[in-house]
């Protein structure tokens, strides 16, 4: 996907401020020391001004556009459609295009599914429930028109962000310490994956020049409540407030349908991969010390 020459390839990176975006920008020494990274977005430039966006690629010549920028949650994209549908969709077309003679990363979600069946492969079809999943699918659609181009499709990722709230982990440790207790459900499931691990997947599978869609989630499938569980044992100065996290039924949740078992078989990323990708509960033991 991406040849490194001396004079060191570029690499864009879109949505560098969101979570998955400053973990690339911060991991890519480590993992691309052969390749320069730019941060694409406010205040560089308008992603939704697509003259000035096409105006900077023909300047810069990226070589690679790793794509990261979206409207992320379901909340987000159904309080504003029209919106939800620029990012993610048009957006990703117009960079797409930009970059159809060199390499392109989409990043997209578990949620492109409805939940019904669990361990989703990558030949599954899609079916969302919500405008998010939606977009995302119709964004997915529109990259693998190029056979060089690349998805990650993941699920929910923990670890440390720059606000403190953006991990599934942080979210459930600031309810704690706020007081406001949560209700997780026993009845969803997904595979939680450690952001550094999505990172380091992903530049692996660039130096491997993959192509085509690829599941990289957690090899644990998990209801929200067992996350939960996992987390709460690695925080003992939070022990006393245990009692405030109930567990709960997803499919008596009061807002929009959920999608129930949207876990997801990683065998394809597995036999690429030099090292395996671990499950949350492994690596969690494996990593007592690491920040989480």
């Amino acid at each position: 996907m991406l040849i490194e020459t001396a004079a060191k390839p570029l690499v864009w990176i879109t949505g560098a401020g969101g979570f998955i975006g400053s973990h690339l920008m911060a991991s890519a020494p480590q993992f691309a020391p052969g390749w320069r990274v730019r941060a694409l977005g406010r205040p560089q430039v308008d992603l939704l001004d697509f003259t000035s966006l096409e105006a900077a690629f023909r300047q810069e010549f990226p070589q690679l556009i790793i794509h990261c920028a979206a409207i992320s949650t379901v909340a987000d994209a159904k309080a504003d459609p029209a919106l939800a549908r620029r990012v993610n969709v048009e957006l990703t077309r117009f960079l797409a295009g930009l970059a159809a003679d060199c390499g392109f990363v989409l990043f997209s979600t578990d949620l492109v599914f409805d939940g019904r069946q669990g361990q989703y492969r990558e030949t599954d079809a899609p079916n969302p429930l919500h405008q998010y999943g939606e977009t995302k699918a119709a964004a997915e659609q529109v990259v693998l028109t190029n056979p060089r181009h690349l998805i990650v499709r993941t699920s929910i990722n923990g670890g440390v962000s720059r606000t403190g709230n953006r991990g599934f982990n942080e979210q459930l440790r600031q309810a704690l310490q706020m007081g406001r207790g949560m209700t997780l459900f026993t009845d969803e499931y997904r595979s939680p994956i450690p952001v550094m691990v999505t990172i380091r997947v992903l530049w692996e599978l660039l130096h491997r020049q993959c192509a085509g869609l690829f599941h990289v989630g957690g090899a644990e499938k998990m209801s929200r409540w067992q996350i939960g569980q996992s987390l709460i044992r690695r925080w003992p100065e939070l022990a006393d407030r245990i009692h405030e996290i109930k567990p709960g039924l997803a499919k008596d949740f009061p807002g929009p349908p959920r999608a129930l078992d949207t876990s997801m078989d990683i065998s394809k990323v597995q036999g690429v991969v030099a090292e395996p990708v671990p499950g949350l509960s492994a690596w969690l033991e494996a990593h007592p010390h690491e920040p989480f």
